[in-house]
């Protein structure tokens, strides 16, 4: 086995965060950009990558970069309302919803419980000779069994 200590785990964090859709087509338009040159890269990767660069920027550069970012509404953006047809009146619908059909009472009474199925399979069952059933009340008694000393 190997002395070598196991290099620890970089603890992640999963954020969310809005973008204008034009600038997030850029994070696809750059991806595709490092492809051309043979970098495969993820959207993660890319986002890592400019944080990187910025934090190595000098003040001015940094400043200048985020006075150029427009500032954003914070939180979820609103759902687009449905829009709402002009003013009709209200269809009525002709189709009316089909009523549960009702079992007569004497239908019910007379309805036959479903067969059981047997343990036996029927080909086997048509081989084997018919024996009459034993009730438990007819069955013999055991033999006490005598007991031995030991």
């Amino acid at each position: 086995m190997s002395n070598k200590p196991s290099p620890k785990k970089v603890k992640l964090v999963r954020d969310s965060f809005s973008l204008p859709k034009a600038e997030y087509a850029s994070i696809d338009t750059l991806k595709k950009r490092a492809m051309t040159m043979g970098v495969s890269v993820k959207k993660s990767e890319l986002l890592r990558a400019g944080l990187m660069w910025l934090s190595g920027a000098s003040d001015s550069a940094l400043k200048a970069a985020l006075t150029a970012v427009p500032t954003l509404k914070t939180g979820r953006p609103a759902a687009e309302a449905p829009k709402k047809p002009a003013a009709k009146a209200p269809v009525k619908s002709t189709v009316k919803a089909a009523a549960p059909r009702k079992v007569p009472a004497a239908k019910k009474a007379t309805a036959k419980p479903a067969a059981k199925k047997s343990a036996v399979p029927a080909k086997a069952a048509a081989k084997a000779p018919a024996k009459a059933p034993v009730s438990r009340a007819r069955r013999p008694a055991a033999a006490p069994q005598a007991k031995t000393a030991a």
